[in-house]
């Protein structure tokens, strides 16, 4: 789903909230409990007193095409973030959101018990990432931003397998 889409249709009706936000919050969410609702999102998402939107029956598709897209064996999994084609600092805020998002997303369900070291160090990176410098430009900057974002594909991956929750216990 095209990252110009969605950030266009949410930001008719929430300015303050990227695309790239919402994906995060959407992926976090679901790497700790697998069986979370698009309903449970949109409310962490969304106001809610607001009224329905155009944007949910879109919003509800990107969810369940993270929590496919999570669940594949084939790592197709991929940050939704703008086209490289898009300078690099407007890549770099939406990496940032992306993070913030994410670390709400894990924050709304996380369950009751000791992480490891590892998912410690993890979202000790994530949190990290949030404070990226926007104004990178040139090459060095360019491959910095590629590898922060396929750390953070694995990373998210092995989350997922390490703090997903399959006990059936939907978040609703």
């Amino acid at each position: 789903m095209p990252y110009t889409t969605v950030n266009s249709l949410l930001k008719q009706t929430h300015p303050d909230l990227s695309a790239a936000e919402a994906h995060g919050i959407a992926t976090g969410m679901l790497c700790v409990n697998r069986q979370t609702t698009p309903a449970y999102w949109l409310d962490a998402l969304l106001e809610p007193t607001t009224s329905p939107s155009d944007a949910e029956p879109l919003l509800v598709r990107l969810f369940e095409e993270t929590r496919r897209l999570l669940a594949s064996d084939s790592f197709e999994f991929a940050l939704l973030l703008p086209d490289d084609e898009q300078p690099l600092p407007e890549r770099l805020l939406a990496l940032k959101d992306w993070c913030h998002g994410f670390l709400f997303g894990t924050g709304c369900g996380q369950p009751n018990t000791a992480l490891s070291h590892d998912t410690q160090s993890i979202l000790r990176d994530v949190a990290e990432f949030t404070k990226l410098d926007t104004a990178a430009e040139g090459e060095e900057d360019e491959s910095a931003f590629v590898e922060i974002t396929e750390y953070l594909k694995s990373s998210v991956l092995l989350l997922r397998e390490e703090l997903g929750d399959d006990s059936g216990r939907a978040l609703h």
